[in-house]
């Protein structure tokens, strides 16, 4: 997944600053893992221009670490209408999913994906449905720094959504290793709000 700024072309132009700056509080406040903050952002980032709602994949993470499981699984759902080849969309569906019922509804439920050329995008669909392993995944990465970051991430969160604490988070500090920073850009700072938050529960 990447920073989509189309929001900015579907509001209007004296809202367009406004719905920038909101935009980037939003982020920010994720960043810091003031998750309840970042939802808020997200939601008049959607407030200021209801037709970007679909694309605001970032709002989808954020619900999803508000606990708003429902309404994480409906911005997925949403973003599949604009962005049909993407893996991660499918893998954050599967887990609003999974902490809302069950890994059982959420594998049934798993949304359909298009070509996603990116390694190791099509072992990491592939063990949400239950077709591959984490050790698969991480084979096919091989030597590339970025897909060994998607790799140790979307383990991590495949371990969560089966109820694995220890496995998801020992996954996600190889994950958030700032030696991925620039491989993962804005999912890395997922992976290390991941692991402040988890942390601070144990």
């Amino acid at each position: 997944m990447r920073i989509v700024a189309v929001f900015l072309a579907l509001v209007p132009v004296f809202a367009q600053d406004a719905g920038r700056a909101v935009m980037d509080r939003a982020v920010a406040d994720f960043s810091a893992a003031r998750i309840d903050d970042s939802v808020r952002g997200f939601d008049r980032v959607v407030q200021l221009s209801p037709n970007s709602a679909p694309y605001l994949w970032q709002r989808g993470i954020a619900l999803y670490y508000a606990g708003r499981y429902k309404d994480c699984r409906a911005q997925f759902e949403s973003h599949r209408t604009v962005n049909p080849n993407d893996v991660e969309n499918a893998a954050w569906h599967y887990l609003c999913v999974a902490r809302d019922e069950s890994p059982q509804r959420a594998r049934a439920a798993l949304l359909p994906v298009g070509p996603d050329a990116r390694r190791p995008m099509r072992e990491v669909l592939d063990m949400f449905a239950g077709k591959m392993t984490p050790a698969d995944v991480l084979r096919a990465a091989g030597n590339s720094s970025e897909a060994n970051f998607y790799a140790h991430l979307y383990i991590a969160l495949y371990a969560e959504g089966l109820g694995k604490t220890a496995q998801a988070l020992e996954e996600i500090r190889l994950a958030a290793d700032p030696k991925y920073q620039s491989d993962g850009g804005y999912m890395h700072m997922v992976a290390r709000v991941h692991l402040r938050l988890r942390e601070k529960t144990r």
